[in-house]
């Protein structure tokens, strides 16, 4: 029986003995899909995945081939097992796993992957003070450390910021700003405490690019994280007219079908050490016919060498 002592030798045995063929792997993907209620058990208003509905997504999943997927609007872990049970038993085997939940009880946030994940700092009882009352965040953060290889490991921040359904008690807006703001503060803490750390912080975040919640996650300076802009990889190659503006590329990852609208509100954001190590030509948004019997929203996935540069 082979012991394992050193954190190297560790994480040798722990691929060698479950990643299969991730192990040695020169490049790897990160994917973030919003399922769209991947729920197994009433009660709760939302109607159940249908079975159409889950091959849909299997399907898109598969066409991704992603080693690490960050999942938003996760039923209870159950729903969890169910999917990573289903894709296994048609080849995609993600044998690690996070559950994370909030103070929402029906949906959740997390994370399938290839690689081990190492450590859990997963955040489920985070609050804000907002017009003198005090909100809980919703879905909660999934924050942990994956190892690619026994040189190359990277933390993953999983969200899924608050809707843009009116509440009577506060503004949404404002509340997806303070969410938005306590995520950035673990990013701020992670970097503090490992400031060579590899980052990706992905999710569904409800907003636009250049709204209050999302420029505040992005940050300034030198910790300013970096927008993937997963697009359409549909041959488009012309830049925009105004140089800074972003080119006329294909974003969109979400399907408003009451306003007939599509929006990006789903993001892949690196800090720059991960920048370094981000593969542009394997980044975009997942093109399928039918997507939305799946979900109203489409994945991205960015592609990354496992090498620190």
């Amino acid at each position: 029986m082979k012991v394992c002592r050193s954190f190297v030798v560790f994480a040798v045995c722990v691929f060698l003995g479950q990643s299969g063929d991730a192990w040695g792997a020169e490049t790897f993907r990160v994917a973030t899909y919003n399922l769209e209620n991947y729920l197994d058990h009433g009660g709760s208003g939302r109607r159940l995945k249908s079975e159409a509905a889950k091959a849909k997504i299997r399907e898109a999943i598969r066409a991704l081939n992603a080693d690490v997927i960050a999942l938003q609007e996760m039923g209870l872990p159950s729903a969890l097992e169910e999917l990573r049970r289903s894709l296994q038993a048609e080849g995609l085997h993600y044998p690690h796993w996070e559950h994370v939940r909030g103070w929402d009880t029906n949906i959740h946030v997390a994370v399938l992957s290839r690689f081990p994940i190492v450590a859990r700092r997963s955040h489920t009882n985070d609050s804000f003070l907002l017009t003198g009352r005090r909100f809980h965040v919703s879905r909660g953060f999934a924050e942990v450390d994956i190892q690619v290889s026994p040189t190359y490991r990277f933390t993953l921040f999983t969200a899924h910021l608050k809707s843009k359904r009116p509440l009577a008690s506060a503004d949404e807006a404002e509340m997806r700003l303070e969410e938005a703001k306590l995520l950035r503060a673990k990013v701020d803490a992670r970097l503090a405490a490992a400031p060579r750390a590899n980052i990706v912080v992905v999710g569904d975040l409800n907003d636009t690019k250049d709204s209050r919640p999302v420029r505040a996650l992005i940050g300034m300076g030198r910790s300013k994280l970096v927008d993937t802009r997963p697009a359409e990889q549909n041959g488009d190659t012309i830049t925009a007219a105004n140089p800074t503006w972003d080119p006329p590329h294909i974003t969109w990852t979400h399907f408003y079908g009451k306003e007939d609208t599509y929006s990006r509100l789903d993001y892949i954001l690196l800090n720059q050490d991960m920048a370094r190590e981000w593969v542009r030509s394997g980044t975009y948004v997942l093109t399928l016919p039918n997507w939305a019997l799946g979900s109203d929203h489409r994945p991205i996935v960015a592609e990354f060498i496992a090498e620190d540069k």
